[in-house]
């Protein structure tokens, strides 16, 4: 069995006793991380590959990164999206990418999708220009016929039921039809959403708002998946969220989703 992580950690230098607290309670396999906000030369590599994982990253100062995290090998290691739809201007680290050299070899993708508000503004349509890419890269990835997962903050609530209050986000760019329609399309592609098989417990969520109390009053939302390719989905036996690492001291606003694979 393989364990398998995407956690959004906003900061990893700021949520590090989070972070390492989590990864020797956890012991995930191999986990994609999201929201550095730091450079390559800021990363606490140490602190991690003491734990026994080989470590690789895509930063960027301030703002967005992904790290891939594994305690078995990264082979074929790609950093950022293909061009496809076109964006050369895109300077945002969001995408990392690598084979998992475990005993059977599986692709792990980490992405950190834009937020893309405010609505109506450039940030919502670079959101769906960033969509755009990652449906291509995604529709070529499956061509490769392997067990493959896209796993990340995909800042996007794809049904009513993944939001406690979902009224309160109609005007938000993670509820816009626009950016739920490019979510299913890609999941239309064959990809099978891991936490809504075998994790759909009620109150699913992934992130909590810091404020009005929304982590103790369970006001929260879905937008952390794990998506994988038929070939990974027919490994799949299970699928949690570790909601209680979110109310921890200094956490994240996000909780870490975890699944299980036959690999």
């Amino acid at each position: 069995m393989v364990r398998i992580a995407t956690w959004n950690v906003n900061s990893i230098n700021a949520r590090l006793d989070r972070v390492l607290e989590w990864l020797e309670e956890a012991q995930p396999d191999v986990v994609g991380f999201q929201e550095l906000k730091c450079v390559e030369e800021k990363f606490p590599f140490e602190a991690i590959e003491s734990l026994g994982y080989n470590v690789a990253i895509h930063g960027q100062k301030s703002y967005n990164g992904v790290a891939l995290l594994s305690k078995f090998p990264l082979e074929d290691l790609r950093r950022g999206l293909p061009e496809n739809e076109g964006d050369p201007t895109d300077d945002h680290s969001r995408y990392i990418e690598a084979v998992i050299g475990a005993p059977t070899p599986f692709r792990f993708g980490c992405l950190y999708l834009p937020n893309g508000n405010p609505i109506g503004t450039e940030k919502f349509a670079y959101k769906l220009r960033w969509m755009a890419r990652l449906y291509h890269h995604a529709a070529d990835l499956l061509t490769l016929e392997e067990p493959l997962a896209l796993c990340g903050d995909f800042n996007v609530i794809p049904e009513p039921e993944d939001a406690d209050k979902p009224e309160s986000w109609v005007d938000d760019a993670l509820f816009q039809p626009e950016s739920r329609a490019a979510w299913r399309a890609i999941k239309w592609l064959g990809f099978t959403d891991a936490q809504a098989t075998v994790g759909a417990e009620p109150h699913g969520y992934t992130f909590w708002d810091y404020f009005r109390n929304a982590y103790e009053r369970d006001h929260g939302i879905r937008i952390d998946h794990i998506m994988l390719s038929p070939q990974a989905a027919d490994r799949l036996t299970a699928c949690e969220v570790h909601r209680h690492v979110r109310g921890r001291e200094k956490p994240s606003d996000h909780a870490p989703v975890v699944a299980t694979l036959d690999l």
